[in-house]
């Protein structure tokens, strides 16, 4: 009995003396896992959330597995489902990109677009990029580039400084341009180098004179930066046609009210349109009058509504000669991004890009406008295959807010209208944008471009395409109410030139 005893104390000292040392290697690790989290700058989350957010990507990576029975498949979320998010998220950190087993994708609701492939596809030896496209022949600086993947605008208020640092520095190395959102021009926009596109809403944040109107001498001044390359005036954006821009007052800092000539402490909101523009004359008036003092190309964006307006500004247009035209004009969609926005507009207004681009671009097309205004796509474009569409459509140019924002890291939280962003990358909480890196965060931003630029290259290849702007309508197809799907070239047939444009 007196060994069975002893056997029994020793046993239990064992046990304690193991489980002091596995307690004290748990701290150890603990300790060490918080110091690497805090000191890394690869992954934001586990910088602004050490240790803690390690179990995110512990459950992602589990729910591969797991899905059938606990999880929402890959497709069920949005505004952004997670295998369109997870494409961002390897495309951005330039890793493997391929999947096993089969597509999650269903091909049979109806509006699914497919791609045809060629029984002869293009070699890889006669591929070739992209050419350079002209914006803006009639002006004094006109712009050329061959980008075919553009950062759309987010303004700074909206998006932290770490964030505008690396798409900045990020849009320089990948070649691409970096609209700023209509909060005006920040130093960071300019820091690292890229191509701008300096976007003019509403309120005209950045080149107003306090008692509203155009600064002409702060458009020059605006205009005088070389990299800012083209100036946009937004007239409606897709998450809220009929309604101007929101910042909230949580956001507006000092530099923010310097910067868009706002106060502190107030709510920023735009007017709904620019007070001088009440018709498709007024707008070209307002296009000229810009483009007369900055030299430099001038276009419009919008959400399409009424289908009358542009065949009536493409009206106005050839009566006063091709030089009055838009220098190019960005096409947003009815399920495009926002900071803060109604839910009735978000949810209800304008019409999808789907159905919109084909429209516009058929429209210039008629009235024999198309070579000269150049067509820019955006609005929930974050994915090849959303791109590759884009082109077969007749887009010249496709631009990406959400998409970058997942590049930067974005988690899709919800969060951009009350200043707590996880991720720092839509606050002004110097807690929160600590874990987002700039130097990092840029490298991941020009990869997200350039995978995105070789992947659409990819989907070209396989239809007979020699480049991305090689992409025509009947190289898409669109299934249909009744289970069949139909080439895009015949559901939007050639339009027919006008007597008017010829």
């Amino acid at each position: 009995m007196g060994q069975i005893s002893e056997f029994v104390i020793n046993f239990m000292e064992l046990l304690s003396f193991l489980f002091i040392t596995a307690i004290g290697a748990g701290v150890l690790w603990l300790v060490f896992a918080y110091i690497k989290d805090k000191t890394q700058t690869e992954s934001t989350l586990r910088r602004n959330y050490p240790v803690i957010a390690r179990f995110r990507y512990l459950f992602e990576h589990l729910g591969e597995f797991f899905r059938q029975y606990f999880f929402a498949q890959d497709r069920e979320e949005m505004p952004f489902n997670r295998a369109e998010r997870s494409w961002v998220y390897r495309a951005a950190k330039n890793v493997d990109s391929t999947v096993a087993f089969g597509s999650s994708r269903d091909l049979r609701p109806a509006g699914t677009v497919y791609f045809v492939n060629c029984a002869f596809p293009t070699l890889d030896e006669d591929t070739v990029e992209p050419g350079p496209v002209i914006i803006g022949p009639y002006c004094k600086q006109p712009y050329e580039t061959d980008s075919i993947f553009n950062i759309s605008g987010m303004s700074y208020g909206a998006i932290s400084i770490p964030a505008i640092r690396a798409l900045s520095a990020g849009a320089k190395k990948a070649g691409v341009w970096m609209n700023t959102g209509e909060g005006g021009l920040s130093p960071y926009h300019l820091e690292g180098g890229a191509d701008i596109v300096f976007q003019i809403g509403t309120a005209k944040f950045g080149v107003r004179k306090l008692e509203g109107g155009f600064d002409e001498d702060k458009l020059r001044e605006v205009a005088g930066h070389e990299q800012v390359k083209m100036f946009e005036l937004k007239l409606s954006q897709g998450a809220k046609p009929g309604k101007g821009g929101i910042l909230p007052a949580a956001k507006v800092t000092e530099e923010i009210s310097k910067i868009r000539g706002v106060p502190m402490g107030r709510d920023a909101i735009s007017p709904n349109r620019h007070p001088e523009v009440r018709n498709e004359a007024d707008l070209l008036d307002m296009l000229g009058y810009i483009r007369d003092i900055t030299g430099k190309p001038v276009g419009f964006k919008l959400v399409v509504g009424v289908y009358g307006f542009f065949e009536n500004l493409c009206v106005e247009i050839n009566k006063r000669g091709p030089e009055s035209a838009p220098d190019f004009i960005t096409i947003d969609s009815a399920d495009g991004g926002t900071g803060a926005a109604p839910m009735s507009l978000i949810d209800n207004m304008g019409m999808p890009l789907r159905e919109s681009l084909p429209l516009v671009v058929d429209s210039l097309k008629r009235h024999g406008l198309r070579e000269r205004i150049k067509v820019c796509a955006s609005g929930k474009m974050v994915n090849p295959s959303d791109v590759a569409w884009a082109y077969c459509a007749g887009a010249d140019f496709v631009n990406s807010a959400r998409g970058f924002m997942f590049a930067l890291g974005c988690i899709q939280a919800l969060q951009c209208n009350k200043n707590t962003c996880p991720t720092g990358i839509t606050t002004h909480n110097k807690k929160l944008q600590f874990g987002l890196d700039p130097v990092d965060k840029a490298e991941r931003v020009a990869w997200y471009a350039k995978n995105m630029h070789k992947e659409v290259g990819t989907i070209a290849h396989s239809c007979g395409a020699a480049d991305v702007r090689s992409l025509r309508r009947q190289h898409a197809r669109v299934v249909m109410d009744n289970g069949r799907s139909v080439s895009m070239a015949d559901l939007y047939p050639e339009p027919e030139i006008s007597k008017a444009a010829e």
